[in-house]
Order: C-alpha cells, then structure tokens, then sequence
C-alpha cells in the first residue's frame, strides 16, 4: 500500500472483505495483526514442533541444527497449545492508514500492471482517496474475484460500479448455472451461496412470473443434490393425516453454562467421570464455560470414554499421538516426484491449501500472514486424508475442523476429535449425498407432521423440499451462526439429547420462527430463498435452542388422531417421541428418530 507510489512508502498490510450490516472492505497494516514469533506448532518441512519464526534467520544456529538432527519419533511430545501475542504498533504511520468502505460506497476499480499488480479504489465521495493497493506477491485476481461476488465490475475503467445483485448475473447466467450445477459444494458453502435467490431468477426468467413448472423444479434439485429423486405426484401408498393433535407447545427453559466445579463434582478420585447422563443433560441445558471445553469436548466427541482414568487418558493419549505422527508422516515423506504420480493426492492438497485459506480468517485464532493456525488446519486436513484416503477432503470439512483446533489449540487432540465428528458428518460428505439426500427428505417430513399449513405454503411456492437448508444441515450451521454460537450448538448436539436428530429440530426452530414474515409476505420461490439466506448471523442461539427442545417436547405428547402415515415401502408413527417403523424393505428410515 502506499500514498504516492513512491517504493521506499511500502507498508504491509491485510486486505479483507468482510460480511458485517453490510459487505465492508477493510485494510489494517501488519502492525495490527496477530505476530507468530510467539506461537508454537508443526514445521513446516517436517513433523517436528519447532518455534515458529518469520524467517529461518530469526531462529539461532543451534535451534536449526537441533530441529535438523532431532527424529519425529522424539519430538512426538512436543506438540503444544498455540497462543497469540498481539503485535504492539511500531509507528502511528501504520494506524493513519487503516481504511474500511462498505462495497455500497465503491465507485470504481482501476487495476494497473507496472512491473506490479496495483489497484486504484475509488469511492464514491471522491474528498476520501484511498491509498494505492501493491499485490507485489499476487493476489490481487483472488481480491477481484471476491469482490464480484458482492458487486458488477466492468471492462471499462470509467464505468460506475453496480451495486445492483439482479445485474450480477445478467451478463454471465450460463457459466454461474454451469458452475453452481457442476459443484453444488462450493456454489453453496461459497460466496454464491450469498446471491442463491439471484441465481433462481436468472433461472426462472427475469421477466417470467408465473411459477416455474414442477418437473423443471425437479431436474434443478436433481443436479444440486446428486441422486435425489423428486416424485412430483403424493408419495406412493401414503395416506394423508388429517387430523394431528400436537398440543401446546411447552414452555422451556435454558440454564447457566456448566462450569469447571459442576464438572469436577461429575468426577471420581481415579478420573472416572459419573452420573453421566445427569452432566450430559446439564451441558444440553446450558452448554459449557469455554474453559472447560477443552477437556469436555473429548468425552462429547468419544475421543475419551466416559468410564476411562486419569491414566488411561494418558496412555490413549500417547497411543493416539504415535498413530497420528505415523499417519502425518505419510504425506510428510511424499516427494515431488511421487506427488506427481498420485493425482488423487495433489487434487486433495490443492483443494485443502485454497480452503485452509479462506476458512474463519476473520477471527483472531486464523487470521494474518503465514498464520500457525492455519498451518495446523491444513496439516490435520492433509493428515486426514490418510486416515481416511477414500473420502478425502471435500469442501466444507476445514469448516467443521475450524471450532474444534480453535478449542483444543492442540494439533493431535483435534485431529482426533475432528475423527469422531466426521464419524457423524461423514454421509454428507460421500459423493452421492445419501446422507444430505435422507436429511432433507426426513425434514419435509417432520415439517409436514409440525405444521401441515406452512408445508403446504412452501410446496405451493416449490419449496417443500426445504433445499434452501442444504448448507444448514451440510456443515451443521457453522455459516449461519457467530463463533461462539456454534460452539454452544455442537457442544449441545453432541450429548445426543433429547433425540438423535436434534438437528432436524433445530431447523424447524428457526423456520418456526420465520413462517409468519414468510407467509405474511407472500414470499415466492426467489423471495424464500433470499431471506432465509440473508438470516446468517441474525439468529439467537440460545432462542432456538430453547424452541428446538419445545418442539421435541410438543413431538412427545402429540396424539395421532387419524391414523399413522402408511406407504408402501415404510410405515411411521409417533408415540412419546419415538419413531415406529416396519418395512419389507430394511433400508426405510423414519422421519424423526428419538
């Protein structure tokens, strides 16, 4: 960045777009960033724990030669939490030119080769100039990409910058079709996820009113979710419940988060932990202290087991440690040469190296230059793909990865407990979505059970299939909600209370809380969408909840009046919360599983 492209006014900075209020632009020099001299993690170019340094001429000659001699077998124990030191500003220099626009304002872009990528941001109030932006070590195609997510840029230098969504997909319909068809993944978990009900209009028509027809609505479900087979007609052999009776919803309420002493008292004198569905129900109700969830995360997750001692957590610890490091080595180990053969392995670490990139760089544990924590998060990636080469890495595994290293701070400890998380996510991960696939199907139907009239509304409106949850339930609401509140929603899920599919609950909660606006509006297909898109980061994590065990609780005690909901394939009751389900074929499963 500089002033008067003057090369001795250089100043090292960040530049970011951000989703506030609005979409914001914001640069802070280097000086405000998080300084890794005091951060310990993996190297780099092998497995050993070594203090991380800007540069190798920043370490003294005996820790290079220490870390050269010394085998990854003996330093397997040394892998330690990551802390963050915030670098004190040298000068006030670097504060003068902080900057930060909201996209709105912009008026134009003007990029420039002269030896280096520059770009000239012009806002609107021309009496505010902007410093000059130098991308000296690239990036600057990467920023313009960004931005057009948010914005129309132009050809022409002097042309104003649209600010209007329905225009950004005038010019290019075909390619962002092709695109959000051939890669569901990263046109729902990216940037495009933001303009989804823009796409549908390009879709649609811009000048088409009516509603699209079923079979076409069909097909484009039948290219974003693979192998989801969508009968236009009612379901084959159901019969119609006419009459529910689903009571008063009750009234519920949430606790205090648990603290350290409510969990020492859960402990006996050797470590074992007891009255284990008592704390399960205690964390359900109020979730945890952040300084707790280090520990209590590991026996959610299945990392320790519940009845295990202080040293048998020992001794799995070091067991775990060993079979990690083995695993790490694999891909560690992997030459130039080999690499080039295995084209499996270089499409996992490119995949891995472009997301580890822009997951959570917002938040203080990810962001800055050569941050250790994002080295953490792509080795453990990487690491994973040898644990698991089958799978592999797939967008939308560093978002779940991403809360549980910020917890832990431990590289081995998150690996594992990232294990067992993707132990219960794995379905939706596989390549033919059965998991997103029977997610979505079981939530139409709880919805249809819950509340009948708004169901129909949103078949009505082409929405009955509730797609528009299909980043919801794909990364368990991590877009949706702030940090923090996702933390207290998966460490509540993972007690597995009160049923096993809280999480389809949870969606129902927050559509619950939505319906009004929705059918008050006369929200169509394109309308639907965008709201609910645009809910991201608006919802309150503790109302939902609160409405979720509601909705459970109202589940339990509902009475069936007309009958159960018979097919031909399945047949599925509810009687105090449980699903009931007998079939000819084994594979058909209930809408809501207690």
């Amino acid at each position: 960045i500089d002033e008067e492209i003057e090369p001795d006014f250089l100043v090292s900075g960040t530049l970011r777009i951000l989703e506030k209020v609005t979409i914001v632009v914001e640069y802070r020099p280097l000086e405000d960033g998080v300084d890794p001299s005091n951060m310990l993690c993996a190297g780099k170019d092998s497995s050993s724990v070594v203090e991380w340094a800007q540069c190798p001429g920043d370490r003294p000659q005996s820790q290079q030669l220490l870390e050269a001699q010394l085998s990854y077998e003996t330093e397997w124990d040394m892998v330690n939490a990551v802390s963050f030191r915030k670098r004190r500003s040298s000068n006030m220099e670097g504060d003068r030119l902080a900057f930060a626009f909201s996209v709105s304002d912009l008026r134009s872009v003007t990029v420039r080769e002269e030896g280096w990528t520059f770009i000239i941001l012009q806002l609107k109030d021309s009496s505010t100039p902007l410093p000059h932006l130098h991308f000296h070590q690239g990036g600057s195609r990467a920023f313009l990409d960004s931005l057009r997510r948010f914005a129309l840029l132009t050809d022409t230098p002097n042309k104003a910058l649209s600010q209007s969504f329905e225009n950004l997909l005038d010019d290019n319909n075909f390619g962002l079709v092709h695109k959000f068809k051939r890669d569901p993944y990263v046109t729902t978990l990216g940037g495009f996820s933001k303009v989804t009900n823009y796409l549908f209009d390009a879709l649609r028509g811009m000048e088409e009113q009516q509603q699209r027809p079923p079979e076409e609505v069909a097909d484009l479900l039948g290219e974003v979710i693979p192998g989801l087979e969508i009968n236009q007609q009612e379901e084959p052999g159901f019969e119609v419940i006419t009459r529910i009776d689903l009571g008063t919803r009750p009234e519920v309420s949430r606790k205090s988060p648990l603290t350290a002493d409510d969990w020492a008292r859960h402990q006996d004198a050797d470590g074992r932990m007891k009255d284990v569905p008592d704390l399960k129900h205690a964390v359900f109700k109020g979730g945890l202290c952040h300084a707790l969830r280090k520990e209590a995360w590991k026996f959610l997750l299945g990392y320790y087991p519940w009845e295990s001692t202080h040293e048998e957590r020992k001794t799995l610890q070091r067991e775990k440690t060993d079979e990690y490091f083995r695993m790490k080595l694999q891909w560690k180990s992997v030459s130039e040469e080999q690499e080039r053969r295995n084209s499996r392995l270089r499409d996992y670490r490119s995949l891995i190296e472009k997301d580890v990139n822009r997951t959570d760089r917002t938040n203080r544990f990810y962001e800055g230059i050569d941050n250790p924590g994002l080295v953490l998060l792509h080795d453990i990636l990487m690491t994973y793909c040898m644990y698991d080469f089958d799978l592999g890495y797939v967008q939308g595994m560093s978002d779940l990865l991403s809360p549980i290293l910020y917890v832990m701070e431990n590289e081995v400890e998150a690996f594992w407990c990232f294990v067992a998380f993707m132990d219960q996510m794995h379905e939706n991960f596989e390549e033919q979505m059965q998991g997103m696939k029977t997610q979505l199907i079981q939530l139409s139907s709880l919805l249809r059970l819950l509340d009948l009239a708004f169901w129909n509304y949103l078949e009505s409106q082409d929405s009955g299939y509730l797609y528009f949850c299909f980043r919801w339930l794909l990364i368990r609401f991590k877009r949706e909600l702030s940090f923090v509140d996702v933390l207290r929603l998966w460490e509540v899920m993972w007690t597995g209370l009160p049923c096993e599919n809280f999480h389809l609950l949870v969606c129902c909660a927050i559509l619950d809380s939505e319906k009004q606006k929705i059918m008050e509006e006369n929200y169509g297909f394109n309308e639907i969408l965008k709201h609910i898109n645009e809910l991201s980061m608006k919802l309150d994590i503790e109302e939902i909840l609160q409405k979720a065990e509601g909705i459970c609780l109202q589940i339990r005690s509902c009475k069936v009046s007309a009958g159960s909901v018979f097919s031909a394939r399945r047949e599925v009751g509810v009687s105090n919360g449980h699903s009931r389900e007998s079939s000819c074929e084994q594979s058909g499963r209930g809408a809501f599983v207690s």
